[in-house]
């Protein structure tokens, strides 16, 4: 059965806002909440970068069905991989065993912050591989010492973990990704709904399987208001950066320059990737090319904070009844 999910959007929301609405899609009915970790927004005009793992500490104690995920967590600049071990394992905890850690090589606008600079996507695909070497090696509560080629760990041990582990999912999207870390995943993330993505993870020796013991995990922007007009101008201000696709979006280095690439690009440009107005029939056909691909999980991004508790409150609901009846 396919799940829906909600997505706590860290760029658009402050951190309160983010545990009220939380709580507010849980009793609404949605199966799992994601995550992003940013250090800044996509936008100026979103406005908002709270600490991710700060909020997820406090959504855990408000929550009590949903399962949670970063969507996702770059372990490699902002943060060191033993430090993402640690986290991860308190979360757990924290959570009753709702969460799962999603990993990526992350992006330009929040992991040059450091001042460690953005390496070259092969380099950073290294980084994450050893990366995530080093999480497991530290979620068997051993005591681990790593010298690799980039990073080091000494006479490290978790103190605190769960019994059953922390399941990691990691963002692909290309073949020779997808071939690379099948085998260190749990779960697939990835953010277009391409059947061969799940098809190539699926041949992968050694890869834990999809509609098996592992998940497909999508995400989509939906941008629902009860005028169209305004779902569409808000889609514009707030998700025009979207337009760039992921192979831009990795690296540009700040909300200005995504501003500077995305000053050509037309609501109406926006409204044709993103179902934008009142038509939930509208978003159920867009959602549908997820699970149409082979995914099991597609997470929503409600776009823009303002309209989020009408979202919750008057729309959310009747869109999972319309998703369930439609989906696998």
């Amino acid at each position: 059965m396919t799940r829906f999910g909600y997505t706590l959007m860290t760029e658009q929301s402050g951190p309160r806002q983010l545990v009220d609405y939380a709580v507010a899609a849980e009793r609404t009915g949605f199966d799992f909440e994601v995550m992003s970790d940013h250090y800044s927004p996509w936008l100026t005009d979103q406005g908002h970068a709270p600490h991710a793992w700060t909020v997820l500490g406090a959504v855990a104690q408000a929550t009590e069905r949903v399962d949670l995920m970063t969507y996702v967590t770059c372990p490699t600049l902002r943060y060191h991989p033993a430090v993402v071990a640690q986290k991860a394992a308190t979360l757990q905890l924290l959570s009753g065993g709702r969460f799962t850690l999603g990993l990526g090589s992350g992006e330009n606008l929040n992991e040059h912050v450091v001042g460690a600079g953005w390496p070259a996507i092969a380099e950073r695909q290294d980084m994450l591989a050893e990366a995530i070497e080093i999480i497991r090696e530290l979620h068997t509560g051993e005591l681990v010492d790593h010298r690799g080629e980039f990073f080091q760990v000494d006479s490290a041990r978790i103190w605190d973990l769960p019994d059953a582990g922390v399941d990691i999912g990691v963002a692909v999207a290309g073949k020779r990704a997808i071939e690379r870390f099948a085998p260190l995943a749990d779960h697939l993330v990835a953010v277009e709904p391409k059947a061969e993505i799940v098809e190539q993870w699926n041949d992968v020796d050694g890869a834990p399987r999809i509609g098996g013991e592992a998940h497909a995990i999508g995400q989509i922007p939906i941008c629902w208001d009860p005028s169209e007009e305004a779902a569409v101008a808000r889609a514009h201000e707030q998700f025009r950066w979207f337009a760039g696709g992921w192979s831009v979006n990795a690296d540009l280095p700040t909300p200005a320059g995504f501003a500077g690439a995305t000053q050509f690009v037309r609501p109406e440009d926006v409204a044709d990737s993103i179902p934008c107005g009142p038509d939930l029939d509208k978003i159920v056909e867009a959602v549908s090319d997820y699970w149409e691909a082979g995914f099991t999980d597609v997470a929503l991004v409600q776009v823009g904070d303002e309209g989020q508790d009408r979202f919750l409150a008057e729309a959310a609901g009747p869109l999972l009844e319309k998703l369930r009846a439609a989906a696998p």
